[in-house]
């Protein structure tokens, strides 16, 4: 009888593991699918160009996916390397010195159907890695660094000329509703930041560990900040008044000679958008994308300031009566009436378009159309342990110089979505889908 048992207790958790292997190779195939969508979206001539001249050529990511890849997962199983040039190359790009980027030009880079097929022997060895374990630790990485990074190449895409691009069949935009800005009062109460080590779930190492916060009665923008909004800061003549930036930001904005939002454009006496695949008139109901700095001289502007990681968590997924929920919406999984995010669109929408995802406080979008800027410095929950075979992933930017990023984009994976996951970026980085919101204490 015991053996019996023993032998249908092995017979399931095989189904099991088999279960799961099969789950983790579709999400790989959707996570390659999106990464093959994006490059497909770029004409020859683009692919070894520098759209943004902090990151490297768009040529260097064609490779960096599939070589992490490999350094993660296939080189791990003591599988042999066909081209450890390219597995070096495209970990780091052309001989970067102290994390800067190389000055390199377009022909120092392979050609484009060498990374190509280097991509496919890479991408069969890691599939035939997934028979070799039941851990999905390390591929979970995998899906999610690639996934990350299809949202950055969408953002360095968005700075390429449009006739660089070919534009794909473009959904009909969401229409405008009438909208009035006001805030919202948050109750004090408990914010339930980061992930239980014990729960089993997937998390990177800045994720954990699970812990509350007390946080005292704020009121809060229902809505991001939109275009329109941002324009009368603009009009007032707020990227003129050195009051309203701290000293660093002003040395950026007047050496850049920064006078508005990146993805504005000036044109026929006011404002247009710069959208992936073209210019269109102004959108004053869209959230207006800035970077930390922007968004602070803004918020000091209207006498508030941005929330803080756990106001935003408060707004977004605290219930009056003291409990919690997954989502802002409630404990279901997102949907595309949620909000803007998993690809749906290229483009941001209105800020209200999506009531459905509205938190228990009231509070709007919170989910997708633009990572939302917090005031809190990137850094360590109590009890961080750096994954031991990615130790800088996020410990490299623990440096007081990184602002704490919530929510996500247009272009973010739902996957991603999960309420303890942390984006962080600069402080003076425009080029970024982030919008933001002000509170008051």
């Amino acid at each position: 009888m015991t053996h019996r048992k023993k032998a249908g207790h092995d017979v399931r958790a095989t189904a099991t593991q088999e279960y799961l292997r099969r789950n983790l190779r579709s999400e790989m195939q959707t996570a390659r699918m999106r990464s093959d969508e994006i490059f497909g979206l770029l004409r020859p001539e683009a692919l070894y160009e520098r759209p943004i001249a902090e990151r490297h050529r768009l040529v260097f990511y064609l490779g960096h996916l599939e070589t992490f890849d490999w350094n993660l997962i296939c080189s791990g199983f003591g599988l042999k390397s066909e081209n450890p040039e390219f597995d070096r190359l495209f970990a780091f790009g052309i001989d970067p010195t102290n994390g800067n980027l190389p000055n390199d030009i377009a022909k120092d880079w392979p050609r484009e159907d060498e990374i190509r097929d280097y991509n496919l022997r890479v991408r069969s060895a890691m599939d035939s890695c997934f028979e070799k374990t039941s851990d999905d630790l390390l591929f979970r990485v995998a899906i999610e660094h690639r996934l990350m990074h299809v949202e950055t190449l969408a953002y360095l895409l968005h700075s390429l000329p449009h006739s660089m691009k070919k534009a794909p069949i473009l959904p009909r935009p969401i229409a405008t509703k009438p909208f009035t800005s006001r805030q919202v009062s948050i109750s004090e109460g408990a914010a339930t930041l980061g992930l239980c080590r014990n729960f089993g779930e997937f998390g990177w190492d800045n994720e954990f560990d699970i812990h509350q916060v007390h946080v005292p009665a704020f009121a809060i923008d229902v809505c991001k900040v939109t275009n329109g909004e941002y324009l009368e800061f603009v009009r007032a003549g707020g990227y003129k008044d050195r009051t309203l930036w701290s000293k660093a930001s002003w040395e950026w904005i007047t050496a850049s000679n920064m006078q508005h939002p990146k993805f504005w454009k000036p044109g026929d006496g006011g404002w247009r958008c710069q959208t992936m695949f073209a210019d269109m008139e102004f959108q004053p109901f869209w959230p207006v994308y800035v970077s930390h700095a922007e968004a602070e001289a803004y918020c000091k502007w209207k006498g508030g300031t941005m929330p803080t990681e756990a106001q935003y968590h408060r707004a977004a997924f605290g219930v009056p009566d003291g409990s919690e929920r997954q989502f802002p919406w409630g404990n279901t999984l997102p949907r595309p009436k949620h909000g803007n995010f998993n690809f749906q669109s290229w483009d941001p929408a209105p800020v209200n378009a999506h009531p459905a995802g509205q938190s228990a406080f009231g509070v709007e979008g919170l989910m997708g159309n633009g990572w939302e800027w917090t005031s809190t410095v990137f850094a360590p929950f109590p009890g961080f342990e750096p994954f031991p075979f990615y130790p800088g992933y996020s410990a490299d930017f623990f440096d007081g110089n990184h602002y704490v990023m919530k929510g996500g984009s247009p272009r973010t994976s739902a996957t991603l979505l999960r309420r303890s996951f942390r984006n962080w970026f600069q402080p003076r980085y425009p080029h970024i889908y982030a919008s933001f919101r002000c509170v008051q204490s």
